[in-house]
């Protein structure tokens, strides 16, 4: 029984260091400064159809898992313009207590708002699934909870009043990459199981640098954080430190997130994305 318990803990705290890559920020009181110098213009930034980004999770010495993430689709109708996009979140072999395997799509405009949701979560019982649809004229989001094995059986419907337009966990991180510029601290309503809850976002354009195993010279990066406020679980204690790419590509190089056992850190493995090059920081004098 104790060896059930001891997996079941594992698995679902790897699945939330993964997903909270997508959402984990927390709020300092500090006075927001432009330190950039001959910054890529901050509203030049558009989703690549084809992008894809790996990133590796670990915790101290320990590789846990791998995130991918793609840009599948850009879709332009006479009323909008709409992206897919999709995460993959995978424990990696030989990890004791854990088998994790997941899978995230998100439907966004392009102000990087979710229309809709869809979760996939495969376990030894089979998969379930969560379905989210936002409504925004009606201020309504309609959830749809099953699962998916020889048959879909749906299982549960719910409904969540908005207030106005909200993210998902993966819009929130195209949602960042698009506001990386702006100067300030933004307020986002996220909608977090089924909940709706708020982030808040420092974007205050601390330009620094930073070495990752994948890019063999110091990256010229945009520092941020923020502040995420939905009930922490498994230790997690709200912190989260990001560092993006400063260009106009703006690629999550890096991440670390503070847990009650020490931090977790996340970071890119790989990409493809069309003439993209890392940039490059100065040498400091």
């Amino acid at each position: 029984m104790r060896d059930y318990v001891n997996k079941k803990y594992f698995k679902k705290f790897l699945g939330l260091i993964i997903f909270l890559l997508f959402f984990s920020f927390y709020t300092y009181p500090y006075q927001i400064k432009d330190t950039t110098s001959n910054r890529p213009n901050a509203n030049n930034f558009e989703l690549e159809v084809g992008e894809e980004l790996v990133y590796n999770v670990s915790y101290v010495f320990i590789n846990l898992g791998q995130i991918r993430l793609k840009v599948l689709d850009k879709i332009t109708t006479e009323e909008k313009v709409t992206y897919k996009t999709i995460a993959y979140k995978d424990s990696y072999r030989g990890i004791p207590f854990i088998d994790l395997h997941e899978i995230y799509e998100s439907t966004l405009n392009q102000n990087i708002f979710s229309y809709k949701f869809r979760a996939r979560s495969k376990t030894r019982s089979g998969t379930q699934y969560v379905i989210y649809d936002f409504d925004y004229p009606n201020r309504k989001a309609y959830f749809e909870h099953g699962k998916l094995d020889s048959v879909k059986i749906i299982e549960k419907y719910d409904t969540l009043n908005l207030k106005g337009y909200c993210q998902d966990g993966l819009s929130l991180f195209y949602f960042s990459r698009q506001n990386l510029y702006s100067g300030g601290s933004v307020n986002i309503p996220t909608v977090v199981n089924e909940k709706l809850s708020n982030t808040t976002i420092n974007f205050y354009n601390k330009r620094t640098s930073v070495n990752i195993d994948a890019i063999k010279y110091p990256v010229d990066v945009i520092e941020f954080d923020g502040r995420a406020d939905f009930e922490g679980i498994y230790g997690f204690k709200g912190i989260f430190e990001g560092w993006f790419s400063n260009d106009e590509a703006r690629i999550p190089i890096l991440a670390k997130m503070e847990v009650i056992i020490g931090k977790v850190r996340i970071e890119l493995m790989s990409w493809k994305k069309k003439n993209w090059i890392p940039p490059r920081a100065k040498a400091q004098n």
